[in-house]
């Protein structure tokens, strides 16, 4: 209770929220617009995360030959970047396997293991909470906040509930995200296009430079006159409401901090992209607007980290417009039957098309000395390599992008078998200059990104 005469006016209460609570998506809304300082010792370097579900048609996936690259039928797409592209063979994501007498949840603990290395826990009795561990791209989201209006980005082609049960006792949360904050907290990811458009750049309509600018006053007006009117606030409430206080005045801190940077970076250009109207109806278009957002989200810095998800595991998306009219999980039950895995093959590549598609106009966009490409480390694969018999070993990984200089492309290489998945993420860790001495079931890092 305030114990004063003076009375906070409910439109500024209404206005006070509006700047820190809805605009933690809004109110960083001018993303970064200036030049990415680079420098030829210290570039810029970005992560990304791209997921498939339900395995791999692998005899179609896996080079036959290790050295220089050779692309196999799925692989093909990635011809206009392969040189950009080391694809890693005999990697596994063994902590997706069941433990003694836990019985089914193959596909939830794949996923959920893919960027933690740490083994999903099954519901039991009263016992409902959820843990995995830490995943990868929030190691470096902590690291690189400061120097970013948005500490990561997750996106998704499929809504998921991250509440209740989904698979043999498995929370539905280890099927809807990549990304874990901690061993109990999973990041939900956004699926609408408009959402992470206002989630990027706010209400405004369009990238075009002067209705950011428009934004980015209208917001540090909005956000002073909070201020003050809270600092004033402060003065007459008791210890406890203060207390009560102290969480909402961070959350106003952090927007002037994004604000802040978003100031210093209002003279970069970006291409105009006009707020997607929601949703498109054709998968393609979907994924394309999707991937579109997150290159803008790079090539504005405005995060340096972003995870993918193509789909949940156990998806069961059709794909008419490439001639698969069954569902993507029962196709993925292939028992080696030629016509089922040929169809599995065909949404392997398909999903792969997209993604080329998407380096290459990484490729193509200017950053620093070279392009965003040359500066990005972007994992792709799945959990599970062989989907008929749930295998999550000898995974089907590729790394795209040339880290800085750091990654030497157009190779495949095999690392010995039972490699852990996540020596590679510790390993794009330290290029990416983020110490981390474990993740998960880590044994060490992997020496074979660069041939040098």
């Amino acid at each position: 209770m305030v114990i004063t005469k003076k009375c906070l006016s409910r439109r500024t209460v209404l206005r006070g929220l509006g700047a820190t609570i809805a605009l933690p998506l809004l109110d960083g809304m001018v993303p970064a617009f200036a030049a990415i300082r680079t420098t030829a010792a210290r570039p810029v370097k970005r992560l990304g995360a791209v997921y498939v579900p339900n395995g791999m048609s692998m005899a179609r996936w896996l080079p036959a030959t290790e050295g220089s690259l050779e692309l196999t039928p799925i692989l093909s797409p990635l011809a206009p970047v392969q040189d950009r592209v080391l694809v890693l063979s005999g990697m596994d994501n063994t902590e997706a396997r069941q433990l003694l007498n836990e019985g089914d949840g193959d596909h939830s603990r794949c996923q959920a293991a893919f960027l933690t290395g740490a083994h999903a826990r099954k519901a039991s009795g009263k016992n409902t909470t959820l843990h995995v561990g830490v995943s990868m791209d929030q190691l470096a989201a902590q690291e690189l906040r400061a120097d970013t209006q948005l500490a990561s980005l997750e996106l998704s082609l499929e809504a998921n509930e991250l509440v209740g049960q989904c698979e043999d006792g498995y929370g539905c949360a280890y099927s809807a995200t990549l990304s874990w904050r901690d061993a109990n907290t999973p990041l939900p990811m956004e699926t609408n296009p408009r959402a992470v458009f206002e989630h990027l750049f706010g209400a405004v309509g369009s990238t075009e430079s002067e209705a950011r600018l428009r934004a980015l006053r209208r917001d540090r007006s909005i956000l002073d006159s909070v201020s003050e009117e809270l600092t004033d606030l402060q003065r007459v409430l008791g210890r406890g409401d203060r207390s009560k206080l102290a969480g909402y005045l961070d959350s106003v801190r952090d927007i002037e901090r994004r604000i802040q940077i978003a100031e210093t970076q209002s003279d970069r250009e970006l291409p105009e992209v006009v707020q997607p109207a929601g949703i498109p109806a054709d998968f393609e278009d979907y994924a394309n607007v999707m991937f579109d957002l997150m290159l803008v989200a790079y090539q504005a810095d405005l995060t340096r980290v972003c995870t993918f998800l193509f789909g949940r595991e156990k998806n069961v998306r059709t794909y008419p417009e490439i001639g698969v009219a069954e569902p993507h999980h029962p196709v993925s039950h292939h028992r080696q039957r030629p016509e089922q895995l040929e169809k599995l093959a065909k949404i392997n590549t398909f999903h792969m098309q997209i993604f080329g598609r998407f380096l290459e106009k990484l490729g193509s966009t200017a950053d620093g000395d070279g392009s965003l490409l040359d500066q990005s480390m972007i994992i792709y694969g799945a959990g599970m390599s062989n989907s008929n018999a749930h295998e999550p070993t000898d995974l089907p990984i590729v790394l795209a992008g040339g880290g800085a200089g750091l990654v030497t492309g157009g190779r495949h290489v095999r690392l010995p078998a039972g490699t852990p998945l996540a020596n590679l993420h510790l390993t794009v860790l330290d290029k990416m200059g983020i110490p981390a001495e474990r993740l998960g079931n880590s044994t060490g890092e992997v020496a074979v990104l660069s041939d040098v």
